[in-house]
Order: C-alpha cells, then structure tokens, then sequence
C-alpha cells in the first residue's frame, strides 16, 4: 500500500480507536471501571484520574468501589463524581466510596441508542473529512505534476475503499454498543 494513504489510514484508525473509548464511558446498567476514565480528582495540586490514586474494583455486576490510597482524598474523589456527567451518587463509608448503578429504564436505554448514533455520525463525518483531505492533497501532487493524473485517481479510489471499510467498522461499533444497552 501507498505510503500516501498509510498516513490517513492511521487517522481513520484513530478515529476509530477513540470512539470505541468514548464508547467505554456509556454505562449500559452494568459497572464499568471505564465510566470513570475522565474523572480527575485534585491530589495535592496536580488533576490526577482516579486510578492513580485509588484502587478501583467491581465486586459485583452493578458496583463499583473505589478506595483512596490516602484517606485524605475521600472527600476529593466524591466531590468529583459528584460534579463529572456520569449521574452516579457516590456512596461514602468511611473507608471506600461505593458507585451503585441503577437498572436502566427502557426510556433511558433509547435515549442512550441515540446518543450512540449521533456519536457514530460525528465519527463518520471525522473520517470523510480526512478523505477529502487526502483527496485535496492528491490534487495538489498532480497539478504540481509530481505525479500524473492516473496515480491521482487511483490514490482517490484506494483512499475511498479504506473509507468505506472505516465508515463500515464505526457502523459494526454502534451496533454492538446498541445490543449492549437494550440487552436487560
């Protein structure tokens, strides 16, 4: 394969990539460690996530517990559950902070389907936009006559079946996702 295309499959495949993690914090009624992935907690000045400063373990389907390796940082930890958009209250005990995840209600399954969705369309608009990027600097290699106009269309073409098999991945990603959050 071209080394031209190469370049913008690794930003298809990037893309790709970052929304099966966004796809990690969507709770789907079971505890993810995941859904706390974006979640800094202020340790002594520094944002740090809470897996560096607490040991984060499912002791059942649908808990999580997280305890701090400092006392000190309990109140921390809570205060940004409590503020992040993962819509968790945190149970506090003394020792460890306990997330319970509520069973979803059909309602809210079908409005997290269509959060998926629309999270899937902004990832295929992101890798049609890297096609025309590609598309565009081909363009400018043959008008700069660097390569001829056959090498141009055929780049295009080979650029455009990659497309097809990323839009046709990120598509196979929102399906399973979609399975995940209706199956009760």
């Amino acid at each position: 394969m071209d080394e031209r295309i190469k370049k913008y499959e690794a930003k298809m495949q990037k893309s790709l990539d970052n929304l099966a993690s966004e796809y990690a914090t969507i709770r789907a009624g079971r505890a993810n460690p995941h859904i706390l992935d974006r979640i800094r907690v202020d340790y002594y000045g520094t944002p740090s996530p809470i897996q560096q400063v607490a040991n984060v373990s499912v002791p059942e389907a649908r808990v999580i517990m997280i305890k701090p390796y400092d006392k000190a940082l309990m109140k921390a930890i809570e205060k940004a559950i409590l503020t992040s958009d993962i819509g968790i209250n945190p149970s506090n005990d003394g020792t460890s902070i306990r997330l319970v995840f509520p069973e979803l209600t059909e309602d809210r399954r079908k409005q997290l389907c269509k959060d998926v969705k629309k999270k899937a369309e902004e990832y295929k608009v992101a890798i049609r936009n890297i096609r025309r990027d590609g598309n565009d600097s081909f363009k400018k290699l043959g008008k700069s006559e660097e390569i001829s106009e056959d090498v141009v269309k055929e780049l295009q073409d080979d650029l455009q079946k990659i497309t097809d098999q990323f839009i046709k991945k990120v598509d196979g990603t929102a399906a399973d996702k979609e399975k995940e959050i209706m199956t009760v």
